[in-house]
């Protein structure tokens, strides 16, 4: 069954619209705050759309980031009992924000490093470095560094990559697309 195939290829069509890179820009703002797809999926296709924007579309994606960050950061300081708590709790999400305190006591700064490089989720981080009233610079600075490494990284493999990573990925998309869903299903399972 492809349907991976007609979802990536869709998704390549719309990435060279010319709104792309505005919506690029929201998903990665909501990203940082709630939105749960991280926006790799709409940064790479576009890369492959665009190659020679690669830079351009990874410092958007960046500075959408840690803008979201930055306002997670605000929600989590300003207004996590009476809003981002019982939104933690419905979306059982509140596991995943103790765990990330529990990081910040032993790790400090570094965890919003990590979080914004890796794919842990980068918004629970934000809300987390918020309510824990962390010194803002550091988060800041570790916000920037961590997502823009990661965002740059992204845009950089797929230029250089080019036609053939996009020839390779077209192959087996539908390969790598079953292959999530089924460890998401397995994973789902075993931290249950």
């Amino acid at each position: 069954m492809k349907i991976f195939t007609a979802l990536y290829d869709w998704t390549l069509k719309w990435a060279e619209h010319k709104f792309a890179p505005a919506v690029l820009s929201v998903l990665t703002f909501a990203e940082s705050v709630f939105f749960p797809i991280p926006p790799d999926v709409l940064l790479a296709p576009m890369v492959l759309a665009k190659p020679h924007k690669a830079w351009r579309l990874a410092t958007i994606t960046t500075i959408s980031s840690v803008i979201g960050g930055v306002v997670g950061y605000f929600l989590g300081y300003l207004m996590f009992e009476p809003l981002i708590q019982p939104l933690l709790i419905e979306f059982n999400y509140m596991d995943k924000f103790e765990r990330a305190m529990a990081w910040f006591n032993d790790y400090g700064v570094w965890v919003v490093f990590l979080a914004g490089f890796s794919p842990i989720p980068y918004k629970v981080f934000t809300l987390s470095a918020g309510f824990l009233q962390m010194m803002f610079l550091p988060f800041l600075i570790a916000s920037a560094v961590g997502r823009g490494m990661r965002f740059f990284l992204v845009a950089g493999l797929i230029a250089w990559g080019g036609e053939r990573m996009e020839a390779n990925l077209r192959k087996s998309i539908d390969v790598i697309g079953w292959s999530v869903v089924i460890l998401v299903v397995v994973l789902y399972f075993i931290l249950r």
